[in-house]
């Protein structure tokens, strides 16, 4: 029941571009981040910040700032996905925190969390600095595959936004769940964007999803996908 419910909501998941412009209940936005925010994230640092534009004015220049996208235009909430180094410090000592006075966890598993938060800590003081950025992208040139690796500030904000992309996701499909239309854009001005929000500088916007029901007329084609046997290699 598990996988045919799932399947089905797969199936319903689609980018819609052209949405009717209904009000979307604050109660279905606030179910759907809830389950966004149970996401996996590198560490469980969660180095992300979902921001709900509902705000009218900051909504429509949001949606100029994502070039006039349809989508953006013509939704009836937008999400922005925002992430840093820095909102994952602010996990971890909230984590810590939260070890520390938890009842529900033993001493081993207090022992064991509180080591991970101190390396992770130790991590994003020391490694994501960006004096290993020239380092680092010489590095990469001689072995692409190290491309992955979040050492230096630039690789450091594409590992949270990596992070941030699995929430992303939970969104588009919890969206569909709740009877809802998603599109994820990622053609938008990521610094107006940051203007409007009045982001902090070193901000990374990775996505922005739109919300809300397709209209009558919206284009909803039959799915193109490469095959199995194009898409996966097995070893």
């Amino acid at each position: 029941m598990l996988w045919a419910a799932f399947c089905a909501l797969n199936e319903r998941r689609r980018a819609i571009r052209n949405f009717d412009g209904s009000p979307v209940a604050d109660e279905d936005v606030r179910a759907i981040l809830e389950q966004a925010l149970l996401a996996p994230s590198s560490g469980n640092l969660q180095p992300y910040e979902v921001h709900w534009v509902r705000d009218p004015a900051e909504r429509v220049r949001v949606a100029r700032a994502c070039r006039g996208q349809p989508a953006a235009t013509s939704a009836g909430v937008l999400l922005v996905f925002s992430c840093s180094v820095d909102i994952a410090r602010r996990t971890a000592a909230a984590r810590l925190a939260y070890v520390n006075r938890c009842d529900a966890l033993d001493d081993n598993s207090k022992s064991y969390h509180r080591e991970q938060v101190g390396r992770f800590t130790r991590f994003m003081r020391w490694g994501t600095s960006a004096i290993w950025s020239p380092l680092y992208a010489a590095v990469c040139a001689l072995w692409p595959a190290l491309a992955v690796v979040p050492i230096g500030a630039a690789a450091a904000r594409h590992w949270a936004a990596r992070s941030s992309i699995y929430a992303a996701q939970t969104v588009l499909l919890a969206a569909a769940a709740r009877g809802l239309d998603s599109c994820p854009m990622e053609g938008f001005d990521g610094r107006k964007v940051a203007s409007v929000l009045a982001l902090p500088r070193g901000t990374l916007i990775p996505i922005v999803i739109a919300l809300g029901r397709r209209s009558a007329d919206a284009r909803v084609e039959p799915r193109w996908r490469r095959d199995f046997s194009n898409a996966v290699v097995i070893h």
